[in-house]
C-alpha cells in the first residue's frame, strides 16, 4: 500500500505565515527563520503537492493561487488541531477565568488575534473583556474587579505592576472619501477632556497656531471615528489597523502639527489564579511585540 506523503507542521506554518503577510520578509521575521529558508520551504510544499500556491511578483508581494487559497484555510485547521494536542498533552493545565480591561479602540485593533492564540494554547480558560476608558480600568484592578487592563500611558497608579506593551506616535486621520482637513478652522473629534489623546491634539494644535473646533465628542475611540468616516472631522488614532473610509495623514500633510509619542501599558493586580493570569499576560506582551515588529518591517 502507497502511504500518502505527510505534511510537516512547521512548513504548513511557514506557508501560512508569508499567506497572511504576502511578503516573504515580513513572514520569516515572524517566525524567526531567513527568507531564503521559508523561501525554500514553501517550494518543498509545493513539490509534495504537485500545485503552485503563490504568485511570485516582480517585487517583494505575492499572491495566492486558488490552490493556495484552498490549502490555506485546511492548513490554519490542521495547525491549530497540531497545537491544541500539543498544549494537551505537554503544557501545565491551567483554568479559570480572567478578567482584562482594555480600551475599545485597543480590544479592537490588538487584541482578536492574541485571544484567538491564547484560546487554541489554552481551551480550558474563560476571559470576561471588559471595555472602558483607561482612567476607569486602573482603579478597577487596583480594586481587584478586574485582574489585567490595557492602559494608556498617563493612567498608570504609582507602585502598580505595569509592563510597557507599545510606544510609538499618534497620528491624525481623516475621512478616506472627504476633506474635512481642508476645513479652517478643523473640524476635530475627540474623546472627554481627561484622554491623554485629547489633551495631546488640542496642545499640538495651539502649539502650531493652528485654529480648530471640537465638532464631535465620544467616550469611547470607535465613536470618534463615526464623524470621520462621514467626512465631518478628523481625529488622533494608533496608526495601526484602519477601519474602512478612514486614511491616516502622512506628518506634515496639510500642515497638520505632529503628535507626541504615546504608550500602552499592561496593568497586572493580585489575582488568586496567578498561574492563568500570568499566561495570558505572557501572550498578551508577545502579541505587541509581534505587531510592533510587523510595523517596523512594513516601514523599512
Amino acid at each position: 500500500m502507497q502511504l500518502t506523503p505527510t505534511l510537516e507542521s512547521d512548513v504548513l506554518r511557514a506557508f501560512v505565515c508569508v499567506a497572511e503577510e504576502r511578503s516573504f520578509t515580513r513572514a520569516a521575521s515572524r517566525i524567526g527563520r531567513t527568507q531564503s529558508a521559508v523561501s525554500m520551504q514553501i517550494r518543498k510544499l509545493e513539490d509534495v503537492l504537485g500545485h503552485r500556491l503563490l504568485h511570485r511578483g516582480r517585487g517583494e508581494g505575492v499572491e495566492l493561487t486558488a490552490h493556495g487559497v484552498y490549502l490555506l484555510g485546511r492548513a490554519k485547521e490542521m495547525l491549530a488541531i497540531n497545537d491544541q494536542v500539543w498544549t494537551t498533552f505537554r503544557a501545565p493545565e491551567i483554568s479559570g477565568e480572567v478578567r482584562l480591561g482594555t480600551p475599545d479602540d485597543y480590544a479592537l485593533e490588538f487584541l482578536p488575534e492574541i485571544l484567538r492564540r491564547f484560546a487554541d494554547a489554552h481551551p480550558a480558560v474563560q476571559i470576561a473583556v471588559h471595555c472602558a476608558e483607561s482612567e476607569k480600568l486602573a482603579p478597577a484592578v487596583a480594586d481587584g474587579k478586574l485582574d489585567l487592563a490595557l492602559l494608556s500611558e498617563g493612567f498608570e497608579p504609582d507602585h502598580a505592576a505595569m509592563t510597557l506593551l507599545w510606544r510609538g506616535k499618534l497620528a491624525w486621520a481623516t475621512s478616506a472619501l472627504h476633506d474635512p482637513h481642508l476645513c479652517d478652522p478643523l473640524p476635530v473629534a475627540l474623546a472627554h477632556e481627561g484622554c491623554t489623546w485629547r489633551r495631546a491634539a488640542t496642545r499640538a494644535l495651539e502649539s502650531a497656531g493652528r485654529r480648530y473646533r471640537v465638532a464631535y465628542t465620544s467616550a469611547t475611540h470607535v465613536g470618534t471615528l463615526v464623524p470621520v468616516i462621514a467626512g465631518l472631522a478628523v481625529t488622533v488614532v494608533v496608526p495601526t489597523l484602519m477601519p474602512a473610509g478612514v486614511r491616516l495623514l502622512r506628518p506634515g500633510e496639510f500642515g497638520l502639527p505632529p503628535l507626541p509619542e504615546y504608550g500602552i501599558l499592561l496593568m497586572k493586580g493580585v489575582s488568586e489564579n496567578t498561574k492563568t493570569v500570568d499566561a495570558l499576560a505572557a501572550f498578551i506582551v508577545d502579541g505587541f511585540r509581534a505587531e510592533a515588529a510587523r510595523v517596523e518591517q512594513k516601514a523599512a
